[in-house]
Order: C-alpha cells, then structure tokens, then sequence
C-alpha cells in the first residue's frame, strides 16, 4: 500500500511467493519447483499493477457495456477519494474470479447480470478465503428492489444463485448505529442511480456486548465482509474520459444532490474496509476509559 513494491528489481510480488513456497520444496523436488511455480509474466505485472497503491476492483461479468460502465464508476470513486481524502487510489482494475489473484484488493464491486457465468468451485475457494481475510465484496443487482435479497427481479435471483456457495454470515438491514454511516461522512441514504433504503450488511451477534446502549461490534475488525444493495452505483460514479458524468442520476438539483450523496456512501465503503473499526472504537471511547479507571 506505501508503493513501495514498485522498481526497476525483481517484482516484488515474485519475491514474496518465491519465500511463500521455498520451504515447501524438498532437497530432490527444486526443479520441478522452478519450472512450476515461477509466476507468468502476466500475474506478476497484474501484481504490480495491483498492489502499487490502493486499488479498486470489479468483477468481470461478460457484459462489455456493464464492465466498462462498472471500470469507469470505480474511476470516478478513486478520483473522489484522491481529492477528499488521503487516500490516493491507482487506476481501477478488472478482475476474473477464475484466473487472478484477490488478496491485492480492499474492495470488489459485483455488478449483478442474469446471464453472467458461474464461478467454478476453485474460484468460490478463493472468494471465501478473501472475505475470511478481511475483504469486502459490494453486490450490486442493480434493479433498486433487493427485498428479499432481489428475488423479484432477474438479477435478485440470480445474486441467489451466485451467493450460495460463499460463506456469507447473517445479514440485516444497515442500522443507524453502524460504522459505515460514519466512516467519513454523516450518512442516512446510500443511493446510487436508485434511492432504494435496502441496503444490507453483516448482523451484529445476538449476543453483543452493549456499550452506552450500543452494540459493541467486533466482527472481522468491524468490516463488515458484504454489502447487498440495488442502487446501481457504479452507474451514479461512473465519469467518462474528460471527468464529467457519464450516466444521468435524477433531474436538476435533487439529481445532482443524489449522485452527491451516492459519492459520499462510495467514500465511507472504502475508509470503511481501510479503517476498520476506528470509528465505532471513537464513539466508545468515554466507556473504555471509564472501564480502565474503573
């Protein structure tokens, strides 16, 4: 994340895997280790391009005109954070479940199409294996109705279909009391191209601890692993090559306040999965003071 993976030396991304494997490799076994395991030339420069700074990402879905649309809403989200916050992400990458690697990416954005292939178990394996290490996975059906997870629209059943094989926790609505409501922003609304309320996340425990009548979160650091919704984000960020809005969210100013607002929930996903559980820890902290005197 620092860029410091970057030079003109061996990859850096090569280096790391080459410690990763060698203490597998058996006195009798290090040529055939060599010959095998040597990354391509192209997963390591997907690797450098991945890890030069923090890196955005969307899931290929075989619609061009959606992929496009979902590279250039990441676009408009990256240059968001760069003028707004520290963050200063590098260009967005597109990313296929079956070939590339995800542990390099904070975030995926899943826009969700009816006729979009499904992962083959190898891929699953690596979708559970990067939300159980504190990935986010942002599933967008893009019908503004996911009642009932969608299932009223094409696309709700099939985020169904795509969604069983993944070991997605308990979900409920965003509450009011949640992180990502104040991550960055103050927020109530997460719209995108729609304004649909349903917006869902991982569950609080039953049994969570309550602090000043607030549930003490302590899930994957506070981040939670998915977000579910159907605003159509991607649409309501997406910028075309000279920085203007590609797509048209609502009419006149309420429009633009929308696509404003949309920016902002965009914003406070990503200081989200970067920060973790830092703004939820601040609200605490009166509590946690007075247990330690205590």
């Amino acid at each position: 994340l620092s860029g410091r993976l970057r030079g003109a030396r061996p990859s850096a991304a090569a280096v790391l895997l080459a410690l990763a494997l060698g203490p597998l490799a058996g006195p009798g076994t290090a040529e055939a280790q060599g010959a095998s395991s040597t990354p391509s030339a192209e997963a390591d420069a997907f690797a450098e391009a991945a890890t030069a700074e923090v890196t955005l990402a969307h899931v290929v879905t075989g619609d061009a005109q959606l992929d496009e649309l979902a590279q250039n809403g990441l676009r408009g989200l990256s240059e968001t954070l760069y003028y707004r916050t520290s963050v200063e992400p590098s260009e967005p990458m597109a990313v296929n479940l079956e070939s590339d690697e995800l542990a390099f990416f904070p975030l995926l954005y899943w826009p969700i199409t009816p006729s979009q292939p499904t992962p083959s178990p190898a891929a699953y394996a690596k979708l559970n294996e990067y939300l159980r290490s504190g990935g986010m996975i942002l599933f967008d059906t893009r019908d503004a109705d996911v009642a009932g997870f969608g299932a009223a629209s094409p696309e709700g059943r099939k985020l169904r279909e795509l969604a069983a094989p993944l070991d997605i926790p308990p979900l409920e609505p965003v509450p009011q009391d949640h992180v990502l409501t104040r991550t960055f922003y103050l927020l109530q609304d997460f719209p995108g191209r729609y304004t649909s309320r349903d917006v869902w996340v991982e569950a609080a425990p039953p049994d969570a601890e309550m602090v000043e009548g607030m549930p003490f979160r302590n899930l994957n650091d506070n981040v939670t692993p998915v977000v579910i919704g159907g605003n159509d984000w991607a649409a309501a960020w997406a910028v075309d090559s000279r920085g203007n809005p590609q797509v048209r969210v609502g009419s006149g100013f309420a429009g633009e306040r929308q696509r404003e607002i949309a920016y902002r929930f965009g914003v406070n996903l990503v200081m989200h999965v970067l920060t973790g559980n830092y703004k939820s820890d601040q609200v605490h902290v009166p509590a946690l003071l007075d247990r330690l005197g205590q």
